[in-house]
């Protein structure tokens, strides 16, 4: 138990073998060199090098330092792991350990170079490769016989006796040389097949890792791009913040400047009515009463209410003006976000021409429905005939689009793109089952992708509203339920040669196009 606890100490985790000549990364974790050397290569160019272990990242290759104590380790371990090949001394020097290059099988010895040179070289001396199993080497029934031949009927290694007078008598016997040359032929062409195997499976490994690095790639450029987005649009924000502010305070300032001087005049009025109440009560005190006529009837004491009328208390904040402000902003803001960076939903209409008669159209032309009936239309080469199907009035050719479909008032219906170019009757116009169309199918709460008569079965979802997203340049058509938050579905990825129409299939119910809204 304690051996095998140690072994798996010793087991590298990228090949799972006992450590050859092992090395440490800076965060202390130990592989063989030439297997972290290829997981680093492999890292080439992705902006930075992970651990295989803990995952810590190194801005630039990280420098291999050999673990000395751990090399000793290990070969202290083999030299004692049960079944570990022995060296093979020679049985002839007495004085030393001298390797053994090769075997007697009749003298039951093994030889080192020099004393293999001196050693008898008659027929019934086989030499074969060092070997402490000399008995391995002899026939089990007539021990002293040297196993010679091999028995094709029974699959077995067998002495000349038994070939001669043994139980194998008149069994189909080759020389051991020419069986074990008949078993490396076969093992040859097992070992062609499993080369060809891996070589497969590097292509595969090499294909998925381009995949990869390519979705890694994409995936920073999106999050580059979103991030230069919301840097944009708090920038804008910001300047915008800044704009209205500024507003309101020099509206606040020119307030303040007005009530400043209404306050000013007011002031300046009550001085002037404190000085009229004085003479007032002076003319009022007074005994002379043609002082009291000649004095009351001066301007001073007339017009007051007319010289003054025209103070009044006006000036506020213009909060329509700020409000209009804001939003004007706040709206160019939006635009430019949509606009520039993220797409727009297609406005998507149904083409009434290409409907098949047992398809009703709503007026506006979003809605396919059931129609329970044989509509009498009139006959077209580009109406569908044996599927109840319709295309869209719009066609891609290039550029990025999206648009969404609420299929939960049908159980049985399919949704997708295909080219104009597909067959309006038989079994092959049916979307899905051909070359020329791609698909998302519903059948009650089974959903599945289709292409060329393909089904590609799909997780349950719970949501009933789906969005159809296409890359003309990239030659991508995706799916996704709008669940919460959204969820992939599936993407096709083709090489398109036509123009694409979105397409709609419904048997029973109906479905029904939704207007989009821009992803924020």
């Amino acid at each position: 138990m304690a051996s095998a606890g140690l072994r798996e100490e010793l087991e590298c985790s990228i090949c799972l073998s006992i450590y050859t000549d092992p090395v440490t990364l800076r965060c202390g974790h130990n592989f063989c060199r030439g297997c972290i050397h290829r997981v680093l290569d492999t890292q080439e160019g992705s902006g930075g090098y992970v651990c295989p272990e803990c995952r810590k990242k190194f801005q630039e290759r990280p420098a291999l330092q050999r673990n000395i104590t751990l090399c000793n380790i290990v070969e202290n371990f083999l030299s004692t792991k049960p079944g570990q090949k022995p060296v093979i001394s020679c049985s002839q020097c007495f004085h030393a350990l001298v390797p053994a290059v090769k075997s007697c099988l009749h003298c039951e010895v093994s030889l080192c170079e020099n004393h293999l040179k001196v050693h008898k070289k008659s027929p019934e001396h086989v030499l074969c490769d060092p070997t402490t199993s000399l008995e391995d080497r002899k026939c089990s029934i007539h021990k002293d016989k040297l196993l010679e031949y091999y028995c094709n009927q029974d699959a077995a290694c067998v002495c000349v006796s038994c070939y001669v007078i043994g139980e194998h008598v008149g069994h189909k016997m080759v020389s051991l040389p020419e069986a074990s040359e008949s078993r490396k032929n076969k093992l040859r062409n097992v070992l062609q097949e499993v080369m060809t195997e891996r070589e497969k499976m590097e292509k595969r490994v090499q294909s998925l890792e381009e995949l990869r690095k390519s979705a890694q790639e994409k995936t920073d450029g999106e999050t580059e791009k979103v991030t230069v987005v919301f840097k944009d649009l708090n920038r804008c924000l910001e300047d915008l913040e800044k704009k209205v502010l500024s507003n309101i305070n020099r509206q606040a300032e020119q307030v303040s400047l007005h009530y400043d001087d209404v306050l000013r005049q007011l002031e300046i009025k009550k001085e002037e009515l404190s000085r009229k109440m004085c003479h007032i009560e002076e003319l009022c005190n007074m005994t002379d009463p043609l002082t009291v006529l000649q004095e009351s009837h001066t301007g001073d004491l007339c017009g007051m209410e007319d010289r003054h009328k025209q103070l009044h208390d006006g000036g506020d904040l213009d909060v329509a003006s700020i409000s209009h402000t804001l939003h004007t902003g706040l709206s160019d803001i939006m635009s430019g976000v949509t606009g520039g960076v993220y797409i727009q939903p297609a406005d998507i209409s149904l083409d009434v021409n290409t409907a098949d008669n047992d398809l009703h159209v709503s007026n506006d032309r979003k809605t396919a429905s059931w129609a329970n009936r044989i509509l009498k239309r009139p006959k077209r080469p580009e109406r569908f005939q044996d599927w109840p199907q319709v295309l869209s009035s719009q066609s891609f050719s290039s550029g990025q689009h999206y648009w969404e479909v609420d299929i939960g008032g049908s159980g049985h219906c399919a949704v997708g793109m295909c080219y104009p170019s597909i067959d309006r009757r038989g079994d092959w116009s049916r979307i899905g089952e051909n070359k020329k169309s791609w698909v998302l199918n519903r059948e009650d709460d089974l959903y599945s992708v289709i292409y060329d008569g393909e089904d590609i079965w799909l997780p349950e979802f719970s949501s009933v509203r789906v969005r159809i997203y296409l890359d003309y340049e990239a030659g991508q058509i995706s799916f996704y339920a709008l669940c919460d938050p959204i969820r992939h579905l599936h993407t096709f990825t083709v090489t398109f040669t036509e123009p694409l129409h979105a397409v709609f299939r419904v048997w029973r119910g109906r479905i029904k196009i939704s207007g989009g809204r821009p992803e924020m």
